[in-house]
């Protein structure tokens, strides 16, 4: 099993290039951050800098969106890192929540997150592609390699994610949705005649190493609340009780009152009070080191290939090494 970093990217952006670093000493493999222009700097900008004080790790969005930037800018960005250092990018995508919503746009579709996902992989390797019905290619990329991973929940997008995207990301860690989801995923893929096996699984949410879970569950309970966001876009798409979506993802939204994008992704987040603990217990993973190992292995047995740390919390560095010295060389077994 692969091992993931997920920051925001809060100033300065040192700070996040040092627990990058420190997450490559540890045995971390990619290093992701979140895309939301206002809410954060550009990562782009910092993933030059991490490429350039790491020496393996491979970097990219969690997630970026079609509508933010140009799909050949977007191209052409990944295309350029991966000249300088040797195609160590990946393009994690989705609809686009807080960087459409916080200015002031509704999430893209699917049908044109299909078809940027198509687009960009095709210009970032160096083939031609139609961008708004003007064939176009990226002239000086030699030998370029962009995988596209494609975050989804609905079934709808995970069905889209099983015919288009090259990994399939899932933002959230609770073993009986893992299951549903990914099957979902490598059933749309084979029935689109791909290799269902073919697609890399990866299951991205909090990890925090301690004993004391009460303090632990207070400082995840964000996520989720940022899980929340998609979910009520589900129920209101397809109802809440529809036999389309889980009742194990969609029941905990009902005391749901809003939500407050200044405080996206952070610990001590007001707007997600209505998450119980069980919810953050079920979709990420804390408690002793053990403890962690145990759930990890049971994502393994469902064929997830990466586990992504989202490491927002009054612990990174210490998690970060934590994963480095017990947890990630027990799954090397």
């Amino acid at each position: 099993m692969d091992f993931g970093l997920v920051l925001q990217t809060d100033p300065p952006a040192s700070a996040v290039v040092g627990l990058m670093r420190r997450a490559e000493r540890n045995g971390f493999r990619y290093g992701w951050t979140f895309d939301s222009a206002v809410l954060w700097q550009e990562p782009f900008v910092i993933y030059s800098q991490i490429l350039e004080h790491t020496g393996k790790m491979h970097v990219g969005p969690m997630v970026t969106n079609p509508g933010t930037r140009t799909w050949e800018v977007t191209a052409s960005t990944f295309a350029t890192l991966n000249d300088m250092f040797g195609n160590r990018t990946i393009c994690g995508i989705g609809r686009g929540d807080s960087a459409m919503r916080v200015a002031g746009r509704r999430p893209n579709t699917l049908v044109r997150l299909g078809e940027a996902i198509d687009v960009i992989r095709d210009l970032a390797e160096g083939r031609e592609a139609v961008v708004d019905g003007n064939p176009i290619r990226i002239p000086w990329v030699r030998d370029g390699r962009l995988p596209v991973w494609m975050a989804a929940y609905g079934p709808k997008a995970l069905a889209l994610a099983g015919q288009k995207a090259d990994g399939f990301i899932l933002q959230l860690a609770d073993l009986y949705l893992t299951e549903w989801m990914v099957r979902a995923v490598r059933e749309a893929a084979a029935d689109a005649g791909r290799d269902p096996e073919a697609i890399t699984i990866c299951v991205a949410a909090p990890a925090y190493v301690g004993d004391d879970l009460a303090h632990a569950r207070d400082q995840c309970r964000w996520f989720g609340g940022m899980v929340g966001n998609h979910v009520a876009d589900l129920v209101s798409r397809y109802g809440e009780h529809s036999a389309m979506v889980p009742e194990a993802l969609t029941a905990y939204i009902k005391e749901r009152q809003g939500y407050d994008y200044s405080h996206h992704g952070r610990a001590g987040n007001p707007s997600t009070d209505f998450v119980p603990d069980e919810i953050v217990d079920r979709f990420c993973l804390l408690g002793p080191p053990s403890a962690h190992i145990e759930k990890l292995r049971a994502l393994r047995e469902l064929g997830v290939d990466q586990f992504a740390v989202y490491n927002m919390h009054d612990a990174q560095e210490a998690t970060i090494d934590a994963y480095g010295a017990e947890i990630i060389p027990a799954l090397d077994d």
